[in-house]
C-alpha cells in the first residue's frame, strides 16, 4: 500500500512520460468532475453491450482499495453505472471507478465525492443478462489491464502501471519532477525552452538570426 500511496503523488501525464509513454487510456476517459482523482489496483470487469449486472457484482466483490476499470465491448450509448451502485461502493470502500463507457447520475455521483472516470453521460438504460468476465484481462484502447494493475487517473486522463513496473514508474516519475523543477527555475531566469533544450535555429523566424 505505501507504493500506492507513492504513486498517487504524481500525475498520470508524469508517470505516462516516465514509463517511456506507456499506459495511457483513451483521451476520451475523464473525471466527471474535473477534481476528482483515482489511485489504486485494478478490479477488472468486461461487460457486454448495455448490460450492468457484472457492475454490481463487481463492487460487492472488489476489495477496499480497489479501482473497478470496465470495458463495455465498445458500446458507449448506455449509463452503465448511476448514483446507487456508486453509494454501495463508497461504502465498500472501493476507491472510484473507470468505465470505457458511459454513466448518468453525475451530480449525485459528484455531491458523494466517488471518483468516477467515463467517456461521457448517457440517461440510455441497461439490460440485465450478466454476460461478460470479472477480474480476468480486458483491453482498453491498446492498454491490457490485468487485475492488480495500478490505476492512476486525474484532470488530464488515466495511466494503467503493470504489477511488475510500480518501482520502476516511481523511480523514474521522481527523476522526471527532479528534471521538470531544473527547466522551471530556468524559466524563471529568463531562458526560452528552445534554449534549455538546445533546439537553436538559424532561420528567418530568430529575432536575431543566430544561434546563441
Amino acid at each position: 500500500m505505501d507504493l500506492i500511496k507513492e504513486l498517487s503523488r504524481f500525475s498520470a501525464a508524469t508517470i505516462h512520460e516516465a514509463l517511456g509513454k506507456y499506459g495511457n487510456l483513451p483521451s476520451a476517459i475523464k473525471p466527471i468532475n474535473p477534481t476528482m482523482k483515482i489511485c489504486g489496483p485494478a478490479y477488472t470487469v468486461k461487460t457486454m453491450p448495455r448490460d450492468n449486472v457484472l457492475l454490481h457484482r463487481a463492487y460487492a466483490y472488489a476489495k477496499p482499495g480497489n479501482v473497478i476499470v470496465v470495458d463495455c465491448s465498445g458500446f458507449y450509448e448506455a449509463g452503465y453505472w448511476g448514483d446507487l451502485m456508486s453509494l454501495g461502493a463508497k461504502t465498500k470502500g472501493i476507491a472510484g471507478m473507470v468505465i470505457n463507457g458511459c454513466v448518468r447520475d453525475a451530480d449525485d455521483i459528484e455531491a458523494m465525492g466517488f471518483p468516477v472516470f467515463s467517456r461521457g453521460l448517457c440517461i440510455l438504460g441497461t439490460t440485465n443478462h450478466g454476460d461478460g468476465t470479472l477480474n480476468e484481462p480486458v483491453i482498453i484502447g491498446d492498454v491490457l489491464i490485468s487485475p492488480g494493475d495500478i490505476i492512476v487517473g486525474d484532470r488530464d486522463g488515466v495511466v494503467v502501471i503493470p504489477q511488475n513496473r510500480i518501482e520502476e514508474a516511481i523511480e523514474k516519475s521522481i527523476a522526471r519532477e527532479t528534471k521538470e523543477e531544473n527547466i522551471r527555475k530556468q524559466l524563471r531566469e529568463g531562458k526560452t525552452s528552445l534554449q534549455i533544450y538546445g533546439w537553436t535555429f538559424n532561420d528567418k523566424y530568430s529575432n536575431d538570426n543566430s544561434n546563441e
